[in-house]
């Protein structure tokens, strides 16, 4: 199931609104084991959806968010602690080097907070 994760760039993140409505939202992902961490800002709208409903599905994709996979269910949470900041943000640099760190620096001239987005499937 996870093995089709290994290699790729983005996720296509389904969120999901009070009225069950699903948002999928493209974005960059790193993988610790078999546990999936998201690095965003915490006030942005697929936060505030987990933080209301933690189920997600997700499947591997292209920058724009076209499926290369198979939608997989899984739980996340929001973890705005310096701690779970700074471990993903650890993984994601050694991922995405330099490019990450040029969306640190304009969240950085923006005073944005973030929060690490964990991701966990079921067996």
């Amino acid at each position: 199931m996870l093995e089709q994760f290994s290699n790729q760039k983005y996720i296509n993140l389904e969120t999901f609104r009070k009225n069950g409505e699903g948002v999928k939202t493209p974005v960059w992902f790193v993988r610790d084991r078999d546990v999936f961490y998201v690095w965003t800002q915490a006030d942005s709208w697929k936060a505030k959806r987990i933080r209301n409903n933690s189920k997600v599905k997700l499947a591997p994709s292209t920058a724009s968010g076209e499926p290369v996979g198979e939608w997989v269910d899984a739980h996340a949470t929001t973890n705005e602690s310096p701690e779970a900041i700074k471990f993903t943000t650890s993984l994601m640099h050694k991922k995405y080097g330099v490019a990450f760190q040029g969306f640190r620096m304009m969240g950085k001239l923006n005073k944005a907070e973030y929060t690490s987005i964990k991701i966990e499937f079921s067996e």
